[in-house]
C-alpha cells in the first residue's frame, strides 16, 4: 500500500467486548442507537429495566465500535463518544473495542462515513438470516485500510481540521439563505404596511368565496387525481414542492377539489405560511382551504403575496396561538383585514413583488448548488484520507 499502509480484516485490530448487565426493575438504563449513513450514535430515550425483552444488556464505553445488526449495510456503524459512555445496549448491537497500539478510534470513526465502507458492510450482510442482519463474525471479516498509527492521527488531524471549514461554510450558507427568506418577508411586510395606511382595510372574506366541493370515499369516483397537500407546498413562498398521483377508488376520507387559479391555503398550523395558487386540477385535504377570489375587487395574485405577508400571518397566529392543534377557523380567516388598492395597483404591486422573488429565487438555487458542492466536499476528503491522498 501507499506510504507503507497495509490492509488488515476489522477482526485483526478489534476484538468482541460484552460488558454484560442483568437488566433490573428500578433501575434506569441509557439506551444506545446508531443513525444511518456514518451518521454516527446518539442516546435514545431511557428504559426502566423492567421494560426491556432481552436477558442482559451491554454497557458501551467511549472509543467502542458499535454495530447495528439490523442495518449496518446501510452505513449503521458508529464509534461511541464520550457522551455516550455508560449506555447499554442489547444483543442487536455488538460491540468491538480497538486494539489503540493498532488503530485509532477517531480513524474508524472516519472510516464509517465512506461509501466503500457501508458497501463492504451491505457486501457482508448479503445472505445471511433474519433479514440481511450482519453476524459479528462477518463483520470482522471486512477488509479495511491501516496505516501505522502517526499516520491514521496525521489524517484524522487533518481531515478533522477541514471537516470544522466545510461546516462552518454550510452554517454560513445555511445563515444566508435564512436571511434571503427574510428579506422577502421583509419587503412583502413594507408594502402591505404601507397599504394600510393608505387604505382603509376591509374583512379579508369580502374579497373571495370558499369553494366546498368535496370528494369521498362514497361517492363511486375511480381514476387517477392529483392530489397537493400540505407536505406538497414549500412554506413562505408558496412553490409546489412534489405531489402525489392517487386514485380515485383508494381514497380514505374527504377531499377538497380545486381548480386552476384557486388559492390553497393550509389552515392547519398556520404558522406554516403555505399559500399556493392552483396550477391544475386536483384535490387537497379539509386541513386546507380551496378559495376562489372576487376577480371584479382583488387580483388572486396579490391575495396569495398578502397572504404570505407578515402582517396576514402574524394575525392569523395571533388568532390561534392558544391551540393545542391550531386552526384558522373561517369566521376568523374571513374576519383578518386587507387592504385593497384599485385593481391596476394591485397588479403593479404584484409585479413588482414577484421580481423581487424571482431575484430571491435565483439566489436561492445558486445557494443551493453551493450547499450540493459543500455536501460532496467532505466525501470527497475521505475518499482521498482513505487512498493516502492527503
Amino acid at each position: 500500500m501507499t506510504n507503507g499502509w497495509q490492509t488488515a480484516s476489522i477482526g485483526e485490530v478489534v476484538k468482541p467486548i460484552e460488558r454484560a448487565e442483568v437488566p433490573m426493575a428500578g433501575t434506569t438504563y441509557r439506551q444506545i442507537g446508531v443513525r444511518l449513513w456514518g451518521q454516527g450514535a446518539y442516546e435514545r430515550e431511557s428504559i426502566d429495566g423492567s421494560q426491556t425483552k432481552y436477558a442482559t444488556l451491554s454497557r458501551v464505553e467511549s472509543g467502542d465500535i458499535v454495530v447495528n445488526k439490523i442495518w449496518a449495510r446501510n452505513g449503521s456503524v458508529a464509534v461511541v463518544s464520550d457522551k455516550l459512555s455508560g449506555c447499554f445496549g442489547s444483543g442487536e448491537f455488538p460491540t468491538f473495542a480497538p486494539d489503540q497500539k493498532k488503530l485509532d478510534p477517531r480513524w474508524f470513526h472516519w472510516m464509517t462515513k465512506t461509501k466503500w465502507f457501508w458497501q463492504a458492510c451491505d457486501e457482508k450482510s448479503q445472505g445471511t438470516s433474519g433479514k440481511n442482519r450482519i453476524r459479528p463474525e462477518k463483520f470482522l471479516e471486512i477488509e479495511i485500510p491501516i496505516p501505522p498509527l502517526d499516520e491514521q492521527r496525521r489524517i484524522v488531524e487533518r481531515v478533522e481540521a477541514l471537516a470544522i471549514r466545510i461546516e462552518k461554510a454550510q452554517s454560513l450558507r445555511d445563515d444566508a439563505s435564512e436571511e434571503t427568506v427574510k428579506y422577502s418577508a421583509s419587503m412583502a411586510n413594507k408594502v402591505f404596511t404601507e397599504l394600510v395606511d393608505k387604505n382603509k382595510p376591509i374583512p379579508i372574506g369580502n374579497t373571495f368565496i370558499f369553494r366546498l366541493d368535496l370528494i369521498r370515499p362514497t361517492d363511486g369516483k375511480s381514476g387517477k387525481i392529483q392530489f397537493i397537500g400540505l407536505q406538497h407546498i414549500e412554506s413562505n413562498t408558496g412553490r409546489r414542492i412534489s405531489e402525489d398521483n392517487v386514485r380515485a377508488e383508494d381514497l380514505t376520507g374527504r377531499k377538497f377539489y380545486f381548480s386552476p387559479g384557486e388559492i390553497v391555503y393550509g389552515y392547519l398550523r398556520p404558522y406554516l405560511n403555505k399559500v399556493w395558487i392552483a396550477d391544475c386540477e386536483g384535490i387537497c385535504s379539509v386541513d386546507q382551504y380551496v378559495i376562489r377570489p372576487n376577480p371584479k375587487i382583488i387580483d388572486t395574485s396579490y391575495l396569495a403575496h398578502f397572504m404570505r405577508s407578515p402582517v396576514f400571518l402574524e394575525r392569523a397566529i395571533e388568532l390561534t396561538h392558544n391551540l393545542l392543534l391550531p386552526r384558522l377557523r373561517s369566521g376568523l380567516f374571513g374576519s383578518i383585514l386587507i387592504p385593497v388598492p384599485p385593481l391596476d395597483e394591485q397588479r403593479r404591486i404584484v409585479a413588482y413583488l414577484d421580481s423581487v422573488q424571482a431575484r430571491l429565487a435565483a439566489l436561492r438555487e445558486l445557494q443551493s448548488a453551493t450547499g450540493e458542492e459543500l455536501s460532496a466536499l467532505l466525501p470527497s476528503v475521505l475518499d482521498r484520507a482513505f487512498k493516502g491522498e492527503l
